[in-house]
């Protein structure tokens, strides 16, 4: 009788010695933070003083970083794991990047104390020099498993492929990949090779497993969409944390695009979390990882937290913005026109359909280069980057829609290379790609159930007043941004059109220029996109 207890004590003792094998890992993480150093708005653009004293504002760098350390700290107490990591596209999209190209964001993240960050494809938007510089600053591992930068004398042997964190005793790998039509969507160069992201991944998850690391993370910069495949093709991965498509994801909201995390079968059968949070410094990402003592993962949840004006900011990052942001203040303050009404912007729109920023930057275009003769104007959705609310507009406003300091670009082309260009714009539709077509001077269809390539239809022209079919065969003059004319989010019809000048006005002078013209600016949508 004697002997039972002692057998029930080592049965308790073993169960408990099972329980305490199983390893949890919070990862913290955020995406796409596109130089929202500063608090923003509803609009995603950057918030007044005012309105974030009235509690209206979400994000910055002090709020995020305030949250960071909170969760981390109470975590590693706690005797719990824990690392931070971004999925790329710290840099463009605010006057802070514009006056900084890119070392202030690169400090705060120094700051913060990130553990591994993606290369995203806007760090090129400055060349392979505008990652230089962001390298320079940063004191943070920066991965990109399928980039070779070996030709590159300004970046070669300054990208690691993986990285592997020792985290509480435990080996954690963290892998990545830059999407591969980086060099239709920002400048990366020449230099800069690109290789396939599944076999690069499937190659890094290999190296990793061979060192003995059961543990491991892919971090990119693909899209929700890519990110989903990638975890169902690549074996050995236990999450992926994503960026590059802005994607809200959440398990209590039934706006959001898909559950968080998103757990996709992965090529053994078992589950792969996926998750992103969005963009801008709005939400940061929790991720919990539960993982039994043959590192095989057992539990997955988590979800996104929102950045609002419940979290006091960081007092010491706090005022480490306000002085960065003392050079910007007059132009930022300008005032430059109203708006009767809040111009729609947002990123669900203007890569999707019809958008009211889009009519606006698009009219704004061909306003201004219309005595020349051009009756066609494309802007790229994804060069408009927030909204802008009704009453004053001020030039910060609008730099902050149109931050890549883009400059007009008119050219000769047919009416069959804008009909291709128009294919172009809506094949990626899906993902939410920055090539959609907001569009002046023209009209036209199309039908995502299409294949690719057959997608655009009814495409008419305005002549004198009237509207009327586009013609093939015939040479229009249109207008567009630098960017786009030169071949990037795939406009490669454009490249050698004749009689091309690239090297007209600032897109966010001639758009304050029109709205100026146009007070009080009355936002609208007219038809002129029709999704079927």
């Amino acid at each position: 009788m004697r002997n039972a207890p002692a057998l029930s004590l080592a049965a308790l003792l073993l169960s408990t010695g099972i329980a305490q094998a199983d390893y949890t890992l919070h990862i913290l993480h955020i995406n796409d933070f596109h130089s929202r150093i500063e608090p923003i708005s509803k609009f995603d653009s950057t918030c007044t003083t005012e309105d974030d004293a009235a509690g209206k504002c979400f994000g910055g760098v002090a709020r995020l970083a305030a949250k960071i350390n909170e969760l981390r700290d109470g975590i590693t107490q706690a005797g719990g794991n824990v690392i931070v990591l971004d999925a790329g596209d710290q840099s463009q999209g605010s006057l802070m990047y514009t006056q900084y190209k890119g070392a202030a964001e690169a400090g705060f993240m120094a700051m913060i104390g990130f553990d591994a960050m993606a290369v995203g494809n806007h760090e090129f938007d400055n060349g392979p020099e505008g990652l230089a510089v962001f390298l320079d600053k940063a004191d943070t591992p920066i991965i990109s498993g399928n980039l070779d930068v070996s030709q590159s004398n300004l970046l070669n042997g300054r990208l690691q492929k993986h990285v592997v964190l020792d985290v509480g005793g435990q080996k954690i790998g963290i892998v990545s990949a830059l999407a591969t039509d980086t060099p239709e969507t920002s400048s990366p160069g020449p230099t800069v090779i690109f290789k396939d992201d599944i076999d690069s991944l499937k190659a890094e998850v290999a190296e990793l497993q061979s060192q003995g690391v059961n543990k491991i993370i892919a971090l990119e910069h693909l899209g929700y969409v890519r990110d989903q495949k990638i975890a169902a093709e690549v074996p050995g991965l236990d999450a992926v944390v994503g960026g590059h498509s802005h994607t809200y994801l959440s398990s209590n909201d039934p706006d959001a695009a898909g559950p968080y995390p998103t757990k996709v079968k992965g090529p053994d059968g078992a589950d792969v979390p996926v998750v992103q949070a969005y963009a801008y410094s709005k939400y940061l990402g929790h991720l919990e990882l539960t993982f039994d003592d043959a590192g095989n993962l057992i539990s997955a949840k988590g979800e996104p937290i929102l950045l609002d004006a419940s979290v006091k900011p960081d007092p010491t990052y706090a005022a480490k913005v306000a002085d960065l942001a003392k050079p910007l203040e007059e132009v930022r303050a300008k005032v430059v026109a109203e708006a009767a009404a809040p111009i729609d912007g947002q990123r669900e729109t203007c890569r999707q359909q019809e958008c009211q920023m889009g009519n606006l930057v698009a009219e704004a275009m061909l306003d201004r280069v219309k005595d020349q003769g051009v009756t066609i104007a494309i802007q790229n959705g994804g060069g408009v980057r927030a909204s802008i609310d009704a009453g004053p507009i001020t030039m910060g406003e609008i730099l902050t829609v149109l931050p890549f300091q883009n400059t007009l670009s008119t050219f000769e082309t047919t009416g069959a290379t804008i009909v291709a260009a128009l294919e172009n714009g809506v094949s990626q539709v899906e993902e939410g790609a920055g090539r959609f077509p907001q569009v002046a001077g023209l009209k036209y269809s199309f039908d995502p159930a299409k294949p690719v390539g057959s997608r655009v239809s009814d495409v008419l022209v305005e002549s004198d007043g009237s509207w009327g079919a586009i013609d093939p065969g015939k040479t229009y003059l249109a207008v567009t941004n630098n960017y786009v004319r030169t071949g990037g989010d795939g406009f490669a019809m454009f490249k050698d059109a004749p009689n091309a000048y690239d090297f007209g006005p600032d897109l966010a002078d001639v758009t304050a220029d029109y709205l100026a013209a146009h007070l009080p600016y009355t936002p609208a949508l007219d038809g002129r996109i029709t999704r079927k």
